[in-house]
């Protein structure tokens, strides 16, 4: 446990400042309008695979038959299948999405990048065997390896002609080098196209609910931009995606470690059944809680002269986004690592009906704010919203005896003190949103 959250936690920060370098540098070669249409062009890619994910991962995990070929191989077969659709509805939203967004660009822009969906589709199973069982050194650094492929792609083409073809050329990269480096790095066997109709059925029986949480996941996690892109001027939307790049890298973290971590340790390891496991996962999780808020109060408090630093006048006004969304995600980070327990149980129906009650409410108070008061609007609503839906966390945690009474009293009041200090020392940033 301990080796793979070091892992993870160092994997995703020295990523992270991968693409902060790369950001740097290409934010000195590009404009603020190019970074807005990528923010556009990643929403829908996003958004096309977290609406069509059925959870393959979380089930070869979870499921007794996680490490036999047929299982793996049937997964796989799913798994490309639905790399080719995604690719085709990447085709068939280009025009669409450019009418909505007023964006010509995008015609063209979303097929090409779509092809990463479908390169990334082939990648082999045995990312999803190390992650089972912990195993985590080799499948993080070619995950690193192929990331700073990609990245170093985007710069040079950045240089040789600066546009935002060079982003969407770099991930396409990207792409190519991970399916290169996994399928050659990796121990295991090959993966082949084999339809089992048992492990068929498991994995429909466990993805049903999974493809609908996803769907609302696609709403919790990029759902601010999809609507921002209705509202913002393309270089606003480029000035709000790198606050949001940085403001969010405690949060992403976060989200990395209890991603890889929690299901297989709340499935060897349930806290209910015994005082010694419990206990050991309090100590777990009040290091991943305590670690993230601090990092989001340092984001409150370093993120207007952090930009200053790094960014030039074009982007300043990403200062005081950093600022407001660190103080909106501190609410997240308190249940955080709850919802892994009930996929590790298995039971994806309840994690899902969670998952939907949290976007249709995040989403419903992101527009009504957005309406009402623009961007700091939209993201006072998407605070309250955060708030209000922590019960149902609980509620789930409480299903399957994994909720920290004591850990949400402590933390709750840490975010509090954050809080207050963040509006005392940060009002004139707030209202410069």
């Amino acid at each position: 446990m301990l080796r793979g959250s070091v892992l993870t936690a160092g994997a995703y920060a020295f990523s992270q400042v991968l693409r902060l370098g790369s950001n740097l540098i290409l934010t000195r070669l590009l404009y603020p309008e190019a970074f807005g249409l990528m923010a556009l062009v990643s929403v829908l890619l996003i958004g096309l695979s977290m609406f069509s994910d059925i959870g393959l991962g979380p089930a070869i995990s979870q499921s007794d038959r996680g490490d036999e070929p047929d299982f793996l191989d049937t997964a796989w077969t799913v798994q490309v299948m639905r790399g080719l659709v995604l690719w085709l509805a990447t085709c068939a939203l280009a025009l669409p999405a450019a009418r909505l967004y007023e964006a010509p660009e995008l015609a063209m822009l979303l097929p090409v990048a779509g092809l990463s969906l479908l390169i990334g589709a082939f990648n082999p199973t045995r990312i999803d065997t190390a992650h089972r069982h912990l195993l985590l050194g080799r499948v993080t650094m070619l995950d690193l390896a192929s990331q700073a492929i990609g990245i170093a792609a985007m710069v040079g083409l950045a240089m040789w002609h600066p546009s935002v073809w060079a982003l969407v050329n770099g991930a396409i990269i990207g792409a190519v080098a991970k399916l290169v480096l996994t399928h050659w790095g990796l121990p295991g066997q090959p993966n082949r196209f084999r339809w089992e109709p048992t492990a068929g059925a498991q994995l429909i029986h466990f993805g049903k609910w999974i493809f609908l949480s996803t769907a609302c996941g696609f709403l919790l996690a990029q759902g601010d931009k999809a609507i921002l892109g209705a509202f913002l001027e393309l270089d606003e939307l480029g000035v709000y995606n790198i606050g949001y790049f940085l403001a969010s890298f405690p949060v992403m973290l976060g989200g990395a470690v209890v991603g890889r971590i929690m299901i297989p340790i709340y499935r060897d390891h349930p806290p209910a059944a015994s005082a010694a496991n419990a206990a050991r996962l309090r100590r777990l999780r009040f290091a991943l809680t305590g670690g993230i808020l601090l990092l989001l109060g340092v984001m409150v408090f370093a993120g207007e002269p952090l930009v200053r630093l790094l960014y030039d006048d074009r982007y300043l006004g990403a200062g005081a986004i950093v600022v407001a969304i660190a103080c909106v995600q501190m609410p997240m980070v308190i249940g955080m690592t709850y919802d892994q327990s009930a996929l590790a149980a298995g039971d994806s129906r309840n994690y899902f009906l969670v998952m939907a009650a949290r976007a249709a409410a995040q989403t419903f108070a992101f527009l009504l704010g957005a309406y009402s008061g623009g961007l700091a609007g939209a993201l006072i609503g998407q605070f309250v919203a955060m708030v209000l839906v922590h019960p149902l966390i609980v509620w789930l945690a409480l299903r399957h005896r994994s909720w920290d009474g004591l850990h949400d009293a402590v933390f709750g009041g840490l975010a509090l003190m954050l809080l207050a200090l963040a509006v005392a020392t940060h009002g004139a940033a707030f209202t410069a949103i």
